[in-house]
């Protein structure tokens, strides 16, 4: 029997961060503050919004101190030409469940 479909939940959840270098993975992403608290979970979470404008869709994975490191994909990267140390305007407006 297939999966059922994943339903978003609507989510409204703005920040502006800096692109960062995560050490354990080497993977450029921003680190979200207190998302433990904000998603209720220390679990991965699947999100999707913007990106200063752009949609995009990631899996956001718990570094375990209660927060989130949210990847951003090279190809979002370039189409937005940022990179590490430059801030991004983050609207997360859905969660996957």
């Amino acid at each position: 029997m297939p999966a059922a479909p994943k339903t978003p939940e609507k989510i409204d959840h703005q920040f502006t961060l800096p692109l960062i270098k995560e050490n354990g993975s080497g993977w450029i992403c921003v680190v979200v503050p207190k998302s433990g608290e904000l998603f209720g979970t220390r679990k991965a979470v699947k999100i999707g919004g913007t990106i200063d404008g752009q949609d995009f869709q990631a899996t956001m994975l718990p570094l375990g101190d209660g927060t989130h490191m949210m990847p951003v994909k090279a190809a979002l990267r370039k189409t937005l030409k940022k990179d590490v140390g430059d801030d991004v305007k983050v609207h997360l407006s859905q969660r996957f469940s």
